[in-house]
């Protein structure tokens, strides 16, 4: 396995610990250790993997998750995520424009770098990567669990449907990303 540098891994650390944080200060408790799943989880996944994939190997996965998270996104705004998630957790759903939930939005803006950074095999890139696919992969699951804490029958919770592609786009990411680099194609250094 290659070492990782030291301020790639500081930054790791401090990265997951933000986006956890503030989970938990715009959402509560329940938001946040939803989060760890994904953030914690991809730290995890990125420390013990050795991932050298080529921006080829995982550009379909991750312009196809991508492009399902914003429609994930357009259906928990559309069929009203946060004041569900409320009814749930007892903590009121945040203004769109709280600072906690615009830097919520800022963190997941980092995500948009993984292609600039795994064609220049950055470790950071890869971290994100491995951030972005196990919060779409795992953390998004929780649709499916957080019906069970509802007062009435199973059903359908704000999300649940665009989860469905969602989830296995991501999950086609994570396997990318454990694959060694076959490719050349993209290298642009």
């Amino acid at each position: 396995m290659k070492k990782k540098k030291t301020f790639v891994i500081i930054f790791a650390v401090l990265f997951t610990i933000t986006a956890i944080t503030l989970g938990y200060i715009a959402l509560g408790f329940v938001a946040a250790f939803i989060f760890t799943f994904g953030y914690l989880g991809g730290l995890i996944f990125w420390l013990r993997s050795s991932s050298n994939c080529s921006l080829a190997q995982i550009l379909w996965p991750y312009f196809t998750t991508l492009a399902l998270f914003v429609l994930h996104k357009i259906e928990e705004r559309k069929m009203n995520f946060f004041p569900a998630l409320s009814e749930i957790t007892g903590v009121p759903a945040p203004d769109s424009g709280s600072v906690p939930a615009i830097l919520l939005y800022a963190i997941a803006t980092f995500w948009l770098a993984i292609p600039f950074l795994i064609i220049k095999r950055r470790e950071l890139g890869y971290f994100l990567a491995w951030t972005f696919f196990a919060s779409m992969g795992i953390t998004e699951l929780a649709h499916y669990v957080l019906p069970f804490f509802r007062n009435e029958p199973y059903g359908y919770f704000p999300g649940m449907w665009s989860v469905i592609g969602l989830a296995p786009a991501a999950w086609w990411g994570m396997y990318k990303l454990t694959k060694k680099s076959n490719e050349r194609i993209w290298e642009l250094r």
